[in-house]
């Protein structure tokens, strides 16, 4: 919370919602309109704005009242101030639930999973994670290497999904998801075919990584990155990247559901 609550105040202006995970997720969680879904760690309510817009009951668990200070309103979308480890909610009280690019910043994986299974009553757990490990190294990180010191930190793949089937007995399964070129979402690695994007300070504000890295070692990254764009250097190296429409950069869905 208090990470979220220094570093998020214009968390809003960058994070909107992506159509295509939106759709993905609707997907996964193949539930009929009107059924009930908790989003933890939802942030500002992007995507449970976009879940309520289509017809379903969101309850966005979020701990940073900043971060909740910054959501639309909507009458199908109810917020409780809480923590993934102790979701403020009733046992088998929602259909489904999701959480999205936000494990990471959980304290206890097992704990926040069986809350998870918990809650829900027979739908699915849909999570959107990463492992870069399960992805080549791309001109992000040559720029700013504490961007791939910090991602290779966390737990691989398949040790996300061996924690949640441990803690909630469900079957998982792991669908990539390969980036395209213009999300709205812009995550750490969503700019990935546009550079300019990661000059921009409210770019790198709504990407926790940045906010919380050494300030001076964002700076030199920034400054090269600026100079290589405007002298031809960075289109001389990484170039090619542009004639992709869409990128494996180590982006995972994970489904949990139990087996009937």
């Amino acid at each position: 919370m208090a990470i979220y609550n220094s570093i998020g105040k214009q968390y809003a202006k960058t994070r909107v919602p992506d159509r295509r995970i939106v759709n993905q997720l609707i997907d996964l969680l193949d539930l009929p309109q009107g059924s009930a879904i908790a989003d933890i760690g939802a942030g500002t309510g992007n995507y449970s704005y976009a879940l309520a817009n289509q017809g379903f009951w969101v309850k966005a668990i979020e701990p940073s009242v900043v971060m909740q200070q910054q959501a639309i309103a909507h009458p199908q979308l109810q917020w409780f101030t809480g923590h993934a480890e102790n979701l403020p909610l009733g046992d088998r009280s929602v259909d489904g639930a999701i959480s999205t690019l936000a494990i990471h910043h959980f304290t206890n994986l097992p704990k926040a999973f069986q809350e998870m299974h918990r809650v829900v009553k027979d739908g699915a757990i849909v999570l959107l994670t990463f492992d870069i490990r399960d992805a080549s190294k791309i001109w992000l990180y040559d720029y700013f290497p504490f961007l791939w010191e910090s991602g290779i930190q966390f737990l691989t793949l398949n040790e996300q999904i061996d924690l949640i089937h441990q803690n909630t007995k469900r079957q998982i399964e792991s669908i990539p998801f390969l980036l395209p070129e213009d999300l709205s979402d812009l995550f750490t690695a969503a700019a990935w075919k546009r550079p300019e994007m990661y000059l921009n300070s409210d770019v790198r504000s709504g990407i926790s990584a940045f906010a919380l890295a050494n300030q001076n070692l964002v700076e030199q990254g920034v400054n090269l990155l600026e100079k290589d764009l405007s002298n031809g250097s960075w289109e001389n190296k990484y170039g090619e990247i542009k004639k992709l429409t869409e990128l494996d950069i180590g982006y995972r869905f994970i489904r949990g559901v139990i087996d009937k």
